[in-house]
C-alpha cells in the first residue's frame, strides 16, 4: 500500500520496518491495539508522509531554479502505465522487484522475501544454499538497485519480457512452499499456494499467448488438485500412488489438462509446459497402475536437458526405476550421489530409501529414510518418514530375526 501511495519500495520497506520497532517498543505496555493491522500502516504512513514533506521542500527549492530554464530542457512527467490500471497491486509488485540492476537469482530472492512473505531460511533452503548466504545476498540486492539509481516501476513491454522468466520462478518457489512447507507443523500453507495460483492467473490474462506462463498456470492447477488427498485426517502425508484419487479436484484437472493441452500445440516447450505435461498423465491415470510412466521418463529427459536441476535428476531417477526397475533408479541416483548438490537434502534420501524398497534391502532403505527424517523440518514429512523406517524395521526383524539397523549417530 505505502509503495502503491508514495512510490518508493525501499523508503516504504524502511517505513514498515519502523511502525514495527514502535510496535515492540509500545504495545508490550500499552497493550495490541484493536487493529493492529491499520495502526502500524498508520504510523508507517506518517512517517512516509513526514519524508515526503522534507523530500517536497527540497524539491519546490530545485523547481523554483529549474523553471528558469528554457521550455525545451524541462522534463515532462511520465505517462501511467498502461498494464497498471485496475490491476493487482501485487503483480506490479513482482514486476518491480525483478529489477534490472539485480542477477535473477538475486532478483527472484528479494522478490520473494518482500512480496512473497517468505522467510529467508525458506528461500535459502529452496535455493540450496546457507542462511547466512542469502541474506547477503538479499541485502546486496537491495544496495544495488539503491545504487543503480534506475527507477523503481512497472517496466515497458519489453523490458517486461525479459524481468518474465524471474517473475515465473517466483510464482513457482510460492507455490512450493505453499504445497509444500519448507517447515512447520503443517504439510501445506494453503494461503501461498492459493495466492500462486491466483498470481498466475493474473500473469496469464496479461500475457494470453505466453506459452510459458500457461504452463506455469497449468501445473499448479494440477498440481494443487490433488491437495485434499495428501494427507490423512492426523495431517500425514500419503504418497502418490496411495491417494484416493476421487478426492482430487475434477474441476482444477480438466481445466489443467485443457490448458496444457492448447499450449503444447503451439510449439516451442519451455519447463514449466513439461512439468505441466508431466502432471497431466499423473492425474489422467484413473489409478497408479494405469500412471503412464515410459512417457513421463521421457519427458524428464528432455526436461534434464533444458535445466542443470538435481531435482530433475531425482525425479528421473524414480521415473526409470518404475519403468526399467529400481536397480536402474539406484544406478542414477549414484551419479547423482557423487556430484553432492542434494547432499543435505532429505529428497534425495527419501527417493533412494523408496528405491531400496522397491529393491527389497530393507535394512538400507530404512537406513535412508532415517536420515531423510532428520534431514527435514517439516513435521509431518518427518513423521511419515520415521514411521515407515519403523514398518520396515519391524517387518524386517520378523522376517529376518535380529535387530533394526541402528539410527545414524545413535
Amino acid at each position: 500500500m505505502l509503495t502503491r501511495r508514495f512510490g518508493d519500495f525501499d523508503a516504504a520497506e524502511d517505513a514498515v520496518q519502523e511502525s514495527l520497532l514502535d510496535a515492540a517498543a509500545q504495545w508490550p505496555d500499552e497493550g495490541v491495539p484493536g487493529n493492529p493491522r491499520g495502526w502500524l500502516i498508520q504510523v508507517a504512513y506518517r512517517r512516509m508522509t513526514e519524508q515526503l514533506r522534507s523530500e517536497q521542500a527540497r524539491r519546490h527549492r530545485e523547481e523554483l531554479v529549474a523553471a528558469q530554464a528554457p521550455p525545451d530542457r524541462r522534463t515532462a512527467p511520465p505517462a501511467d502505465d498502461e498494464y497498471e490500471t485496475g490491476r493487482d497491486d501485487t503483480l506490479i509488485m513482482l514486476f518491480l522487484c525483478c529489477h534490472p540492476a539485480l542477477t535473477p537469482a538475486s532478483a527472484i530472492a528479494l522478490t520473494l522475501r518482500s512480496v512473497g512473505g517468505l522467510t529467508t531460511a525458506e528461500i535459502a533452503k529452496a535455493f540450496m544454499v546457507p542462511e547466512a548466504t542469502m541474506a547477503q545476498r538479499i541485502s546486496r540486492a537491495k544496495q544495488r538497485i539503491k545504487a543503480s539509481g534506475i527507477p523503481f516501476r512497472m517496466p515497458a513491454p519489453g523490458e517486461r519480457a525479459r524481468r518474465l522468466g524471474s517473475v515465473l520462478h517466483v510464482l513457482y518457489l510460492i507455490f512450493n512452499e505453499g504445497y509444500t512447507s519448507s517447515s512447520g507443523p503443517d504439510l501445506h500453507r494453503v494461503e501461498l499456494s492459493r495466492e500462486a495460483i491466483r498470481l498466475a492467473r493474473m500473469a496469464h490474462d496479461l500475457l494470453p499467448d505466453d506459452c510459458e506462463v500457461a504452463g506455469l498456470l497449468a501445473l499448479m492447477l494440477l498440481t494443487d488438485a490433488r491437495r485434499l488427498a495428501r494427507t490423512g485426517a492426523d495431517g500425514t502425508p500419503i504418497p502418490l500412488a496411495e491417494q484416493d484419487r476421487s478426492l482430487w479436484d475434477a474441476t482444477a484437472v480438466a481445466e489443467g489438462v485443457a490448458l496444457i493441452t492448447r499450449t503444447l500445440a503451439k510449439g516451442a516447450v519451455g519447463p514449466y509446459q513439461l512439468q505441466a505435461a508431466i502432471a497431466a498423465l499423473h492425474d489422467e491415470a484413473p489409478v497408479a497402475e494405469e500412471t503412464d510412466w515410459p512417457q513421463i521418463l521421457a519427458l524428464y529427459g528432455l526436461l534434464e536437458r533444458m535445466s542443470d536441476n538435481p531435482m530433475v535428476s531425482l525425479n528421473r531417477a524414480v521415473a526409470a526405476a518404475m519403468v526399467h526397475g529400481a536397480a536402474t533408479g539406484l544406478d542414477m541416483l549414484r551419479s547423482l550421489d557423487a556430484d553432492g548438490r542434494l547432499a543435505e537434502h532429505h529428497r534425495f534420501y527419501a527417493a533412494r530409501a523408496h528405491l531400496l524398497e522397491m529393491a527389497g534391502d530393507r535394512r538400507a532403505a530404512i537406513a535412508d529414510y532415517r536420515v531423510a527424517a532428520s534431514r527435514t523440518t517439516n513435521i509431518p514429512e518427518r513423521d511419515y518418514l520415521i514411521t515407515r523406517a519403523a514398518q520396515l524395521a519391524a517387518a524386517d526383524q520378523a522376517t529376518q530375526g535380529g535387530p533394526p539397523p541402528a539410527h545414524p549417530g545413535s
